[in-house]
């Protein structure tokens, strides 16, 4: 399992739109996923110690979001083969455990993936309500365990998103797994 970390913010990039199935059965666009302030398209999956290190303190977090006009949605494009916890019935599975408060999308061809740029779980992409990047960082400085008194690095920058419309000028790139990609 290769770290990697994903580039970071290209200001103004436009998100690439989507339409994916969630967990519940319904398909879900970014068009509709938008907020009031802005949204947050997140990468991750279920096998992922990142991911884990972090998950109870991030569904926390986009509650918070919520709360400021951001909407959040997840994106699992993994391919489950190599990786059977990332399965679509595991999706479902840990999605009602964790009661998200968020859709969890497949990306069962990865296109979505590849036109965001992502490449590793989790990667996070912050829009203004103009549909424009404004941060592409980390959740903050834990890795594989838990970091003690955090900076909440994510969710500081998508407050600053929902009252001004722009991201914080330095940003450090999130850490993660590879995604799965199929035929690797």
């Amino acid at each position: 399992m290769a770290s990697l970390n994903p580039p970071v913010c290209d200001f103004g990039w436009q998100a690439p739109d989507f339409n994916l199935q969630n967990v519940d059965g319904n398909m879900v666009s970014r068009d509709l996923m938008m907020g009031k302030n802005g949204l947050l398209v997140m990468f991750i999956c279920n096998h992922c110690p990142y991911v884990k290190a972090i998950l109870r303190r991030l569904i926390a977090d986009v509650h918070e979001l919520k709360m400021l006009g951001i909407n959040t949605a997840a994106i699992m494009s993994n391919d489950p083969k190599d990786h059977p916890e990332d399965s679509w019935d595991n999706m479902k599975l840990i999605a009602y455990e964790m009661d998200f408060s968020f859709p969890y999308l497949l990306d069962d061809t990865q296109q979505i993936a590849k036109n965001y740029g992502a490449v590793c779980t989790p990667d996070f992409f912050g829009f203004n309500n103009k549909f424009e990047l404004q941060y592409r960082g980390r959740f903050d400085e834990s890795r594989k365990e838990t970091a003690p008194n955090s900076t909440r690095d994510l969710f500081h920058a998508m407050r600053q998103i929902a009252e001004t419309g722009e991201g914080p000028k330095e940003q450090i790139a999130s850490i993660g797994c590879s995604i799965k990609w199929k035929g690797e």
